[in-house]
Protein backbone atom coordinates (compact mmCIF):
# COMPACT_ATOMS: atom_id res chain seq x y z
CA UNK A 1 0.00 0.00 0.00
CA UNK A 2 3.15 2.24 1.31
CA UNK A 3 4.61 1.66 -2.30
CA UNK A 4 1.30 2.08 -4.15
CA UNK A 5 1.13 5.69 -2.58
CA UNK A 6 4.28 6.53 -3.49
CA UNK A 7 3.84 6.03 -6.88
CA UNK A 8 0.68 7.31 -7.10
CA UNK A 9 2.14 10.40 -5.57
CA UNK A 10 4.95 10.88 -8.02
CA UNK A 11 2.38 10.32 -11.00
CA UNK A 12 0.20 13.35 -9.51
CA UNK A 13 3.57 15.19 -9.24
CA UNK A 14 4.62 14.36 -12.39
CA UNK A 15 1.35 15.17 -14.12
CA UNK A 16 1.14 18.50 -11.79
CA UNK A 17 5.00 19.72 -13.59
CA UNK A 18 3.77 18.50 -17.02
CA UNK A 19 0.85 20.63 -16.95
CA UNK A 20 2.81 23.89 -16.01
CA UNK A 21 5.16 23.25 -18.70
CA UNK A 22 2.32 23.22 -21.27
CA UNK A 23 3.99 25.58 -24.08
CA UNK A 24 0.37 26.19 -25.00
CA UNK A 25 0.34 28.15 -21.27
CA UNK A 26 0.73 32.01 -20.69
CA UNK A 27 1.00 31.58 -17.07
CA UNK A 28 0.71 35.76 -16.66
CA UNK A 29 -3.06 34.73 -18.21
CA UNK A 30 -3.83 32.58 -15.17
CA UNK A 31 -3.62 36.01 -13.14
CA UNK A 32 -5.26 39.15 -12.51
CA UNK A 33 -4.65 41.72 -14.68
CA UNK A 34 -2.89 43.90 -12.40
CA UNK A 35 -0.03 41.48 -12.81
CA UNK A 36 0.60 42.69 -16.04
CA UNK A 37 1.38 46.16 -15.43
CA UNK A 38 4.09 47.68 -12.77
CA UNK A 39 3.60 51.32 -11.76
CA UNK A 40 5.08 52.54 -8.93
CA UNK A 41 7.67 54.95 -7.69
CA UNK A 42 8.05 56.77 -11.18
CA UNK A 43 8.36 53.13 -13.10
CA UNK A 44 5.80 52.72 -15.52
CA UNK A 45 6.39 49.19 -16.79
CA UNK A 46 4.27 46.21 -18.81
CA UNK A 47 5.13 42.43 -18.53
CA UNK A 48 4.57 40.02 -21.27
CA UNK A 49 5.44 35.84 -21.36
CA UNK A 50 7.84 34.05 -23.46
CA UNK A 51 9.47 30.68 -23.68
CA UNK A 52 13.31 29.26 -24.30
CA UNK A 53 12.60 27.50 -27.14
CA UNK A 54 10.82 30.41 -29.15
CA UNK A 55 12.94 33.84 -28.26
CA UNK A 56 13.60 35.69 -30.81
CA UNK A 57 17.43 36.65 -31.76
CA UNK A 58 16.82 40.44 -30.54
CA UNK A 59 15.50 38.91 -27.11
CA UNK A 60 18.31 35.50 -27.26
CA UNK A 61 20.93 38.90 -27.31
CA UNK A 62 19.52 41.38 -24.75
CA UNK A 63 19.53 38.17 -22.07
CA UNK A 64 23.06 37.47 -22.93
CA UNK A 65 23.64 40.89 -22.66
CA UNK A 66 22.47 42.11 -19.23
CA UNK A 67 24.03 38.66 -18.05
CA UNK A 68 27.47 39.72 -18.72
CA UNK A 69 26.66 43.47 -17.60
CA UNK A 70 25.10 42.34 -13.84
CA UNK A 71 26.87 38.91 -13.68
CA UNK A 72 30.51 38.95 -14.95
CA UNK A 73 32.26 40.91 -11.97
CA UNK A 74 30.44 38.60 -9.47
CA UNK A 75 31.88 35.81 -10.90
CA UNK A 76 34.87 37.06 -11.90
CA UNK A 77 36.35 37.32 -15.88
CA UNK A 78 37.68 34.02 -15.87
CA UNK A 79 34.95 31.52 -14.23
CA UNK A 80 32.49 34.02 -16.24
CA UNK A 81 33.99 32.93 -19.37
CA UNK A 82 32.67 29.43 -18.58
CA UNK A 83 29.28 30.22 -16.69
CA UNK A 84 28.48 32.13 -19.58
CA UNK A 85 28.05 29.21 -21.81
CA UNK A 86 26.14 27.31 -19.41
CA UNK A 87 23.46 30.14 -18.96
CA UNK A 88 23.42 30.17 -23.15
CA UNK A 89 22.44 26.47 -22.81
CA UNK A 90 19.74 26.84 -20.07
CA UNK A 91 18.40 30.05 -21.82
CA UNK A 92 16.97 28.67 -24.62
CA UNK A 93 15.65 25.33 -22.72
CA UNK A 94 12.35 23.84 -23.67
CA UNK A 95 11.00 24.11 -20.29
CA UNK A 96 12.40 27.86 -19.45
CA UNK A 97 10.14 30.36 -19.15
CA UNK A 98 10.08 34.40 -18.80
CA UNK A 99 8.48 37.35 -18.14
CA UNK A 100 10.30 40.14 -20.11
CA UNK A 101 10.08 43.50 -18.52
CA UNK A 102 9.51 46.59 -20.89
CA UNK A 103 9.31 50.24 -20.17
CA UNK A 104 6.14 52.28 -21.10
CA UNK A 105 6.86 55.81 -22.70
CA UNK A 106 4.24 58.46 -24.10
CA UNK A 107 4.35 58.50 -27.92
CA UNK A 108 2.13 59.88 -30.34
CA UNK A 109 -1.10 56.45 -29.70
CA UNK A 110 -0.92 56.51 -25.99
CA UNK A 111 1.19 54.47 -23.19
CA UNK A 112 2.63 51.98 -25.92
CA UNK A 113 5.63 49.54 -25.16
CA UNK A 114 7.38 50.39 -27.88
CA UNK A 115 9.67 47.09 -29.45
CA UNK A 116 13.18 47.71 -27.99
CA UNK A 117 11.97 48.54 -24.93
CA UNK A 118 13.42 46.30 -22.25
CA UNK A 119 14.74 46.68 -18.69
CA UNK A 120 14.88 43.33 -17.76
CA UNK A 121 13.37 39.94 -17.48
CA UNK A 122 12.92 36.89 -15.23
CA UNK A 123 13.99 33.50 -16.01
CA UNK A 124 12.11 30.45 -13.92
CA UNK A 125 11.36 26.97 -14.67
CA UNK A 126 8.77 23.83 -13.00
CA UNK A 127 10.87 20.91 -12.04
CA UNK A 128 11.36 18.28 -8.94
CA UNK A 129 12.82 19.05 -6.06
CA UNK A 130 13.02 16.85 -2.79
CA UNK A 131 10.21 15.29 -4.06
CA UNK A 132 7.96 18.14 -4.39
CA UNK A 133 7.13 20.16 -7.66
CA UNK A 134 8.72 23.61 -7.14
CA UNK A 135 8.92 27.02 -9.19
CA UNK A 136 12.94 27.11 -9.47
CA UNK A 137 13.88 30.81 -10.10
CA UNK A 138 16.88 30.69 -12.81
CA UNK A 139 17.37 34.15 -13.02
CA UNK A 140 16.44 37.72 -12.01
CA UNK A 141 17.74 40.82 -13.84
CA UNK A 142 17.26 44.18 -14.46
CA UNK A 143 18.68 47.20 -15.84
CA UNK A 144 20.45 49.15 -13.43
CA UNK A 145 18.21 52.13 -14.46
CA UNK A 146 15.02 50.18 -13.10
CA UNK A 147 16.90 48.79 -9.80
CA UNK A 148 15.39 50.02 -6.20
CA UNK A 149 12.32 50.88 -6.97
CA UNK A 150 10.38 47.60 -5.78
CA UNK A 151 10.15 46.13 -9.43
CA UNK A 152 12.35 42.80 -8.27
CA UNK A 153 9.91 42.33 -5.42
CA UNK A 154 7.34 42.30 -7.69
CA UNK A 155 8.66 39.73 -9.93
CA UNK A 156 9.10 37.41 -7.04
CA UNK A 157 5.74 37.94 -5.61
CA UNK A 158 4.39 37.09 -9.11
CA UNK A 159 6.72 34.19 -9.04
CA UNK A 160 5.11 33.00 -6.03
CA UNK A 161 1.71 33.63 -7.05
CA UNK A 162 2.11 31.38 -10.62
CA UNK A 163 3.50 28.24 -8.33
CA UNK A 164 0.58 28.96 -6.35
CA UNK A 165 -1.83 28.90 -9.51
CA UNK A 166 0.09 25.58 -10.53
CA UNK A 167 0.37 23.94 -7.48
CA UNK A 168 3.74 23.92 -6.68
CA UNK A 169 5.11 23.74 -3.08
CA UNK A 170 7.24 25.98 -3.19
CA UNK A 171 9.41 28.87 -5.16
CA UNK A 172 13.36 28.20 -4.90
CA UNK A 173 16.58 29.81 -6.72
CA UNK A 174 20.56 29.74 -6.34
CA UNK A 175 22.07 32.80 -5.19
CA UNK A 176 25.91 33.36 -4.61
CA UNK A 177 26.67 34.51 -1.22
CA UNK A 178 29.11 36.83 -2.18
CA UNK A 179 26.71 39.01 -3.48
CA UNK A 180 25.91 40.69 -0.31
CA UNK A 181 22.72 42.83 -1.82
CA UNK A 182 20.76 39.43 -3.49
CA UNK A 183 20.91 37.67 -0.57
CA UNK A 184 19.66 40.52 1.94
CA UNK A 185 16.61 40.90 -0.50
CA UNK A 186 15.95 36.91 -0.58
CA UNK A 187 16.24 36.47 3.27
CA UNK A 188 15.39 39.70 5.08
CA UNK A 189 12.55 41.18 2.41
CA UNK A 190 11.35 38.30 0.94
CA UNK A 191 11.44 35.53 3.59
CA UNK A 192 13.19 33.05 2.02
CA UNK A 193 15.13 30.58 3.98
CA UNK A 194 18.49 28.07 3.33
CA UNK A 195 16.89 25.29 1.48
CA UNK A 196 18.06 21.46 3.81
CA UNK A 197 19.25 20.36 -0.01
CA UNK A 198 22.07 23.61 -0.19
CA UNK A 199 25.68 22.78 0.58
CA UNK A 200 26.51 24.93 3.96
CA UNK A 201 23.54 22.52 5.46
CA UNK A 202 25.19 19.56 4.18
CA UNK A 203 28.72 20.68 5.10
CA UNK A 204 30.36 21.67 1.52
CA UNK A 205 31.81 25.27 1.87
CA UNK A 206 30.78 26.41 -1.55
CA UNK A 207 30.23 30.12 -3.16
CA UNK A 208 26.72 29.96 -3.46
CA UNK A 209 23.26 28.93 -1.68
CA UNK A 210 20.33 27.33 -2.15
CA UNK A 211 16.95 28.97 -1.05
CA UNK A 212 13.44 28.43 -0.94
CA UNK A 213 10.17 29.65 -0.21
CA UNK A 214 7.05 27.46 1.04
CA UNK A 215 4.39 27.90 -0.76
CA UNK A 216 2.53 25.09 1.08
CA UNK A 217 1.96 23.58 4.53
CA UNK A 218 3.69 20.56 3.33
CA UNK A 219 6.84 22.31 1.88
CA UNK A 220 7.01 24.03 5.26
CA UNK A 221 7.06 20.96 7.15
CA UNK A 222 9.71 19.34 4.63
Amino acid sequence: MKRREALEKKKSIEELIKNANDPLKDHLNSLPCSYRHYNRNGLSVYLESGIGSNLSSFKKQYIQKLLKVNMEAAYGPKEWVFEEKVKRKEMVAPDARYVFVREIVDNEDGMQPPGDSFVGFLQYRFVLEEEMPVAYVYELQLEQCVQGKGLGKFLMQLVERIAYEYRMSAVMLTVQKGNVFAMDFYVSQLRFVVSSNSPSRMGFNTSYEILYKAVDCEAKEK
